[in-house]
């Protein structure tokens, strides 16, 4: 064995005792759990088998097959403020992990003191450099990216779950407009229809071939069919309203105010698989930052119990200013070290602190399974609510085509003199509330597979310069498997399916997104749906220290 003087053993036994806690400081660290992944079943139990393509969760509308439509969905992703505030917080929390991710690099500062004399006849100057570096040990370093990529995560889901909820909401008010402006000209022919019944019994009251009780009921259903013009016309302002609205506008379109058909959906399939909600639902990726969260907060709450351990440096220069402008001697002086911090004792806070995160990260893993449970029942029961409207659409075409073979029939008849005018207008008011009722089953159709594919999480993905002259970075796609690393890091391998096996870490308290329930479309008294209320999301995107 070499024999070292004793004053080279002292630096070799330092370097090699600094070393081990550097070697030590690394391997504690927390462990982002694995997720679980058998809480989706294989397929959906309720998809029904209809043939037809299937429509791209990022373009889902089109199946509409009405241009102006796709052009209100492209102007609202482009010019609503809630998704234009949503990727400016995105790259707000993007900047902040990239500032995160230089918290445990060395630093170098310079500064300048100066400190007057009592008696006012000198004071004393000094200037320097101060270096400082902080050692990220013990799982403090990666415990901080964590938090800074969850953060960003976080921000992410924000954004494309504000996409989602205004793709379905465009799509559903510019279905609601079309569908009361047909149920305006719709309940407007069935008043004029009533308004000629009225006319032709009071012909034939004259000629004694109807009573003043006909005449008087037929005046009170000519009454009740003008009344119902008001309701359609009120939702036409209030749909178009909202539509103008969401695209970021203070009145509406006159375009829009200007009567045309209720698009019809074209016949498609799902072809989505349930383990796609996991790309696409924002909730579910939400979930997954808050169980990362959870995780960093753990590191920090555990690199708490050991020492921190730190380098510092100072090279300052010292002078004592005599009179206005003489300078004394300069002296100068320089120093180098390591700043050590050891808790000691603080009657069991820290210890408590990390038990709390511990349950939290449990509490945040039970949270995401509670999102993929919700997710997936969410869409078996829309699933079964578009089927059940395909079904009662097809039913009420059975019948307005039913209804139009018998108006042409009286017609015809009525040219024969075999139909007096009493039954003709009777059969055009009969064909009248067929057409209603088809206008209010398709819209219900529509309605059943917006909220299908809001549950499914569809809409485009965000592109580069996400939020117009914001000029907002945006999120990595989904489907390419590139979520905030726990390096602190954009890109790479989904954090949560990286590290632990399932027996190792422990599963933090979810915040989940609050998400607007899909409820069936409810008839409301003007003929056209009733608005569901919309879910806000709101979560922070600030990086912790």
């Amino acid at each position: 064995m070499l024999d070292l003087p004793r004053r080279q053993r002292n630096p070799m036994r330092t370097l090699i005792a600094m070393a081990l806690c550097v070697a030590l400081g690394g391997c504690i660290s927390v462990q982002v759990p694995k997720l679980p992944a058998g809480d989706l079943p294989a397929h959906w139990h309720n998809a029904s088998p209809e043939l037809g393509p299937a429509p791209d969760l990022t373009g889902w509308w089109k199946q509409f097959g009405d241009p102006e439509l796709n052009g209100l969905v492209a102007r609202a992703l482009h010019d609503n403020l809630d998704v234009q505030q949503a990727a400016l917080k995105l790259r707000a929390a993007r900047a902040l992990e990239d500032a995160a991710s230089t918290t445990y690099k060395p630093r170098l500062a310079f500064n300048t003191l100066e400190q007057p004399n009592a008696e006012n006849t000198a004071s004393y100057f000094q200037a320097g450099f101060d270096a400082s570096w902080e050692l990220g040990l013990f799982g403090r370093s990666d415990a901080n990216a964590h938090l800074a990529a969850a953060n960003t995560g976080e921000a992410q889901a924000v954004l494309q779950s504000a996409r989602v909820s205004l793709v379905a909401e465009v799509v559903r008010e510019y279905l609601q407009l079309r569908a009361a402006q047909r149920s305006e000209a719709l309940l407007g022919k069935a008043a004029q229809a009533a308004r000629k019944k009225v006319q032709l019994l009071r012909v034939q009251e004259r000629l004694q071939l109807a009573s003043r009780i006909d005449v008087e009921r037929g005046a009170a259903e000519a009454a009740a069919a003008e009344s119902r013009l008001a309701d359609p016309r009120a939702a036409i302002v209030q749909h178009a309203q909202a539509l103008a609205l969401l695209l970021g506008k203070s009145e509406p379109d006159p375009a829009w105010l200007v009567a045309k058909p209720l698009p019809k959906l074209a016949a498609g399939r799902v072809d989505a698989v349930p383990a796609d909600l996991l790309r696409a639902r924002p909730e579910i990726r939400y979930a997954e930052t808050q169980v990362l969260k959870a995780a960093g907060e753990l590191g920090i709450a555990k690199a708490d119990l050991y020492p921190r351990f730190a380098l510092g440096s100072s090279l300052t220069f010292a002078a004592l200013v005599k009179g206005h402008t003489r300078l004394g001697d300069v002296n100068n002086s320089f120093a180098i070290g390591p700043i050590i911090n050891i808790p000691l004792f603080d009657w069991g806070e820290r210890r408590a602190v990390r038990d709390a995160r511990e349950d939290q990260l449990q509490a945040a893993v039970l949270a995401y399974r509670q999102a993929v449970l919700q997710g997936a029942a969410e869409v078996e029961t829309d699933l079964a609510a578009l089927h059940a409207s395909g079904q009662k659409l097809q039913s009420t075409d059975d019948a307005a085509s039913a209804s139009q073979r018998s108006l042409s029939l009286s017609e015809k008849l009525q040219g024969l003199g075999q139909v007096d005018g009493l039954q003709l207008a009777d059969a055009k008011l009969a064909l009248s509330e067929s057409e209603f009722e088809r206008g209010q089953a398709r819209l219900a159709h529509g309605l059943a597979f917006v909220a299908l594919y809001k549950a499914l999480g569809g809409a485009p993905l965000p592109e580069d310069g996400e939020g117009g002259e914001s000029g907002a970075k945006t999120p990595a796609k989904r489907d390419a498997g590139v979520f905030p690393s726990p390096t602190g890091r954009r890109g790479g391998t989904p954090p949560l399916l990286l590290r632990a096996a399932p027996n190792e870490g422990t599963p933090s308290r979810n915040l989940e997104i609050p998400r607007a329930s899909e409820p069936s479309p409810q008839r409301c008294a003007l003929g056209t749906s009733c608005r569901p209320s919309r879910g806000e999301m709101s979560s922070k995107a600030e990086t912790q220290p």
